[in-house]
């Protein structure tokens, strides 16, 4: 029977009551039976639904990279499931990146090519089908840019009226387009992310309205499919890392508990170790990390990573946990070493997004400490897709950025084709 549980108590509550913290404050987490799933699930069956995705007229549960893990993520009819389909993201190995983090071999598995663009659509697909399930009158979240638009699409799909409180002036352009697009109400909060966090939560109480930020324990359980998925795409063979940028920690405290899952399902044979990467300038987590855990960290956060730009991550109990549970580490990149990596995976053709990128620069800070080895298996996990923030790639390329390693500017000519041949002939 799934239930929710509380992390910090191990208070029980009812998958269908509207809850998204413990009486004694503590974060909740669904909670599987997997011992009466243990004879049922395997890798064999897993396989066998993802080699039978394609068909003429796909299903949810035939085609989603979330779905086809239901018994792991949510035990919902069919025809009660909200989704596009999402998942199904590619597993990239190039060359060149390799070489560049400093590896014999790095994987990215890019989230960034979900329907809306990023990872939360894999969060939203479980949150939405569960607001379906619960009767909600509508749907909010607080957020820099991809929740909304994530949480915007669902909804309207759904049928679910949503509201969007965004810290006016600091979403990227591309992220608030698609909220306005896919019809939610976007309010704009005098104030940043963190103060957008605290209001939503209180309007959401007072007007009985669903919340779905990570701190909802169902977004979690979809974002778990990412590390299901991964894993699959390596024929169930665990790699030794897999690093992931870290913001408000949501995607760290999925990717612990899919592992101890899967790992006590005796899916996997190894649990890999997991390393979270934040921005400098927004590294809560870090420094909470540094100080052995002892106690959560709140900054006043500023990154050119806006994903990730957060100073009170709401997930932090449950990332502590998953760190401990896999060995984990917890480094920070600059936002020079970002923009950096970002030009790397860019220039690769692959692209993501600012946030994405701190993924890589994490990786290679990790190896140049010899906290990696060049001889390790590596995931890096890119989160969002390249157009979702095109002004910060624009600046990087004409400029704006004076530390750019690997600008490539556009260049002024004449028109005149002995002057453009020249050009070329030089460019080559």
């Amino acid at each position: 029977m799934t239930r929710l549980e509380c992390a910090r108590c191990a208070r029980v509550y009812p998958v269908d009551q509207v809850r998204y913290v413990c009486e004694c404050g503590g974060a909740l987490d669904v909670i599987h039976d997997l011992e009466s799933l243990r004879p049922a699930l395997s890798r064999a069956l897993f396989d066998q639904r993802l080699r039978g995705a394609p068909c003429p007229h796909p299903t949810p549960v035939s085609a989603s990279g979330v779905w086809r893990y239901r018994e792991l993520v949510l035990p919902v009819r069919p025809e009660q499931i909200v989704s596009r389909p999402e998942g199904n993201t590619p597993l990239y190995h190039h060359a060149r990146l390799s070489s560049w983090a400093g590896l014999d071999k790095l994987y990215l598995k890019h989230e960034g090519e979900n329907p809306t663009g990023s990872f939360k659509d894999r969060g939203m697909t479980v949150g939405v089908t569960q607001a379906r399930c619960l009767g909600a009158r509508a749907v909010a979240c607080a957020s820099t840019g991809n929740t909304s638009a994530s949480l915007a699409a669902y909804a309207a799909l759904a049928g679910i009226p949503a509201v969007v409180f965004i810290p006016a002036g600091k979403i990227a352009a591309g992220k608030l387009a698609q909220a306005l697009a896919y019809g939610a109400r976007t309010l704009q909060v005098d104030g940043d992310f963190d103060v957008a966090m605290r209001l939503v939560r209180q309007t959401c109480d007072a007007l009985g309205v669903y919340l779905l930020n990570s701190l909802n324990p169902f977004r979690l359980e979809g974002q778990k499919s990412i590390v299901f998925e991964l894993l699959q795409g390596l024929s169930w063979q665990s790699p030794d890392w897999i690093v992931l940028p870290a913001g408000n920690l949501g995607n760290t405290s999925a990717f612990g508990k899919a592992l101890v899952e899967l790992s006590q399902l005796g899916l996997i044979e190894r649990v890999p170790r997991l390393a979270a990467v934040q921005a400098s300038g927004a590294n809560p987590f870090y420094q909470s990390y540094l100080g052995g855990f002892q106690r959560p960290v709140t900054v006043a956060a500023e990154t050119v990573a806006t994903a990730i730009r957060i100073g009170a991550p709401v997930s932090y109990e449950r990332a502590v946990r998953s760190l401990r549970s896999t060995n984990g580490v917890v480094t920070q990149v600059t936002d020079d070493e970002i923009m950096d990596a970002k030009a790397m995976v860019d220039s690769a053709g692959i692209g993501c997004e600012p946030a994405s990128a701190a993924a890589l620069a994490g990786v290679r800070r990790l190896v140049a400490e010899d906290v990696i080895r060049a001889d390790q298996q590596v995931v890096a996990v890119l989160t969002g897709h390249l157009l979702k923030d095109p002004a910060a790639t624009v600046a990087y390329h004409t400029g704006e950025w004076p530390r750019a390693r690997y600008a490539n500017p556009p260049r002024s000519v004449p028109a005149e084709v002995n002057a453009v041949r020249r050009l070329i002939e030089d460019l080559l």
